[in-house]
């Protein structure tokens, strides 16, 4: 088993160029689906979810061409639907949770899809009820056979509706959206998620000739079309990537810069940290953070502890609320962390107290930081990672602690961040892959 070998406490310097978008890059590579023509993506990120989707395409019948490392051309002219039932779709299916977003662009090119039910981060339950009430209201009918674990979707008639989303869900609009842009007719969608990558897809689409109207609000609308044609398309910078190297900057106290970051596609991300007391320029599209002693945590207008929660976009993503709770654990003051949006991403926090983090955790959804200013240095300890997010501020931790630190099951790690030891060692970092396994194991 693949470990992290961390020595903390050394200030980091450089320039660091974020990846490309992880979630954006698996909603507009299932959507080559949606055409026989060419579909060229660049900035995709060499990681472990990102890959196994290129491969499951691959095996569906899709003609890959890598054509640099982070630049691929699809053609999907001749797609084995018989793939679908096979062992080899169930488990490849299976084990990445963004397969579920081909279901949508087959639905509404061939009628009909199948899926084994995902896998994907144990962060507590995520639903997919959005993505099949919204095939419903097209006019899908699905099963699930729990036998064989497979959803079974016919969709030989889709037709545009209304449909109101019970949940902004980012996936599903996708995913939805994908279906509608073939269905005949009208296609409303309220309650729609509206997070750039979701934009990023709707422009996309209507470059390969969809019709889809309302892009960056909640309420889209599709006109149906027969057919889509080729294009091409660059996916953003990871906006979690950058908030990672921000409060990775601040932790450490680090001079850095992140280079090409599409500022104007952050929304709350940089005023959240700014309220967390860390000082940063805008250079061009860059942001530059000097090294700072401290940072001081923001109270509201009234005096009260602040208080940062995750919301759908346009609010402050859920995917950073681990690392701004991690950057807390070494500010001045306090804050209280809701995390609204999922359940069970807060218990990473037991490594952090264990690394002398003062942190309450008041239940599954809110913990109270109290900084230590960095008068109280962490110190390393041995860990696992959960889940990305998580395992991602418990490297950030680690590189600010004193001493030495292992993080296991590092796999989940490389699902969303590519070759992040060798980035961080370019900014100084003494970071280093090692094989070990947990005590017990």
């Amino acid at each position: 088993m693949s470990a992290f070998e961390i020595r903390g406490g050394t200030p980091l310097k450089g320039e660091i160029i974020p990846q490309g978008a992880k979630n954006e890059a698996l909603q507009v590579i299932s959507a080559v689906l949606l055409t026989a023509e060419k579909v060229t993506i660049s900035n995709i990120p060499d990681i472990k979810d990102v890959n196994k989707l290129i491969e499951l395409l691959g095996d569906l019948g899709v003609k890959v061409d890598k054509l640099s490392k982070d630049t691929y051309a699809f053609e999907a002219a001749n797609i084995d639907l018989d793939f679908f039932h096979s062992d080899a779709f169930r488990s490849k299916g299976g084990s990445l949770r963004g397969s579920i977003m081909i279901v949508g662009p087959l639905l509404a090119r061939y009628g009909k899809a199948a899926i084994p039910k995902p896998g994907g981060d144990k962060i507590g339950r995520r639903r997919l009820d959005t993505h099949f009430l919204g095939f419903e209201k097209l006019g899908a009918k699905f099963n699930y056979h729990p036998e064989t674990g497979f959803f079974n979707v016919d969709a030989s008639n889709l037709q545009g509706t209304y449909i109101l989303l019970d949940e902004a869900s980012v996936t599903g609009t996708a995913n939805i959206v994908m279906a509608a842009v073939r269905a005949k007719g009208t296609t409303t969608i309220y309650n729609a998620a509206c997070e750039p990558y979701l934009q990023q897809l709707c422009k996309m689409l209507n470059r390969m000739g969809a019709k889809i109207s309302g892009i960056g609000s909640n309420l889209l609308t599709i006109e149906g079309v027969d057919s889509l044609g080729g294009t091409e398309h660059r996916l953003l910078p990871d906006m979690i990537e950058i908030g990672s190297f921000i409060g990775l900057a601040a932790m450490t106290g680090s001079e850095i810069t992140i280079k090409n970051v599409q500022f104007k596609e952050l929304g709350l991300i940089p005023e959240v940290f700014r309220r967390m007391g860390i000082r940063f320029e805008v250079k061009d599209d860059d942001i530059y953070i000097p090294a700072q002693d401290s940072y001081e945590i923001e109270t509201f207008i009234d005096g009260s502890i602040m208080t940062i929660a995750d919301a759908p976009w346009p609010g402050f993503t859920p995917d950073l609320l681990s690392i701004i709770l991690v950057v807390a654990t070494q500010a001045k003051g306090n804050v209280l962390i809701h995390q609204k949006m999922f359940e069970s991403r807060l218990f990473f926090v037991d490594k952090l107290i264990d690394m002398g983090a003062q942190i309450i955790l008041c239940d599954p959804h809110r913990a109270t930081v109290m900084g230590l200013n960095k008068q109280a240095s962490l110190r390393g300890i041995e860990m696992t990672s959960p889940d990305i997010r998580a395992g991602v501020s418990l490297l950030i931790a680690a590189l600010s602690a004193n001493g030495r630190s292992i993080i296991y099951n590092i796999e989940q790690i490389e699902r969303g961040y590519q070759d992040i030891d060798t980035r961080l060692r370019a900014l100084g970092a003494d970071i280093r892959r090692i094989e070990a396994a947990p005590k017990g194991h």
